[in-house]
């Protein structure tokens, strides 16, 4: 099996218990378009971005996405929720396969601070198996660093989707780092945001050479789009474009560079702290 149907579900949700409405839309997505294999949602659709909702696992609302996709012989990427676990906050992401069952669960690495004070981070890169190839997932923030993105391939990755909860103006530039991790990578790419009025739509999804296969508007969408993992392999082999094969450059090149990226360097120290930037007139210490 090389073809794999991957629909994100661009959203209008408030903060509060979205479980509801988010199953009218799995339903009506997966009737819509009953070749659909998986569908994504939003980093934070469940509940919404506040912390209050902060729920041990498995939730109930895992319990709910369970028989939602089993009865809808459907994968699904819960985007994300807040999971309590003892004294720490995480922003979790849960797997689902078509049976029903939790394949894995992602911990986002690179919480959104300083705004998403609170939260911790993950520590684990995680991909998993689907028929015909394997999908990586990380969320939102983490595609600002392309180490996460490189871990996830070089762990076998076919595609990388990230749930995204966007507002800000920032979002052009995720549509330019979406391209880019994909030409990088040899890989799909699909960038998943929340509409109003959380997110600001324009969700993503870019091919292995890294021509831009559909972004969205700022409204509700649903985007179903069929992926071929053969069509991965043959970039990744023959080059993008017929061009440049990164993949296997970095495979060859005798550089290590995990001794290259020094975190305790004078230099990094002298940027200060990670806090939210104030005037300049006025005191940021």
């Amino acid at each position: 099996m090389s073809h794999f149907s991957i629909a994100g579900l661009q959203l209008k949700l408030e903060s509060g218990d979205n479980l509801d409405v988010i199953s009218k839309h799995i339903v009506k997505t997966k009737k819509r378009f009953p070749w659909i294999d998986m569908i994504v949602l939003t980093e934070l659709c469940t509940y919404g971005p506040e912390k209050k909702y902060a729920s041990s696992f498995p939730s109930q609302a895992e319990h709910h996405y369970q028989k939602l996709c089993k009865d809808n012989n459907v994968w699904l990427i819960t985007g994300s929720q807040y999971e309590q676990d003892g004294d720490d906050i995480y922003n979790t992401s849960t797997v689902i396969n078509n049976l029903g069952e939790i394949v894995t669960r992602y911990r986002k690495i690179f919480p959104f601070l300083p705004y998403e004070s609170g939260v911790k981070e993950g520590s684990d890169i995680v991909t998993f198996d689907v028929p015909g190839g394997r999908i990586g997932i990380a969320i939102c923030y983490d595609l600002w660093f392309p180490e996460v993105a490189r871990a996830m391939v070089c762990d076998g990755a076919d595609v990388l989707i990230f749930p995204t909860l966007t507002g800000t103006i920032d979002r052009p530039l995720e549509l330019i780092m979406s391209q880019s991790t994909a030409v990088m990578n040899q890989c799909y790419v699909f960038g998943i945001n929340a509409s109003e009025p959380y997110g600001t739509g324009q969700s993503i999804v870019v091919e292995p050479d890294g021509n831009v296969i559909y972004q969205a508007n700022i409204g509700e969408e649903i985007i179903p789009i069929e992926i071929d993992f053969e069509r991965v392999k043959r970039v990744r082999t023959r080059g993008g474009l017929g061009l440049g094969q990164p993949l296997k450059s970095l495979r060859d090149n005798p550089i290590n560079f995990s001794k290259l990226i020094k975190k305790d360097t004078g230099y990094l120290d002298s940027l200060g702290p990670l806090t939210v930037p104030l005037q300049d007139n006025a005191d940021n210490s």
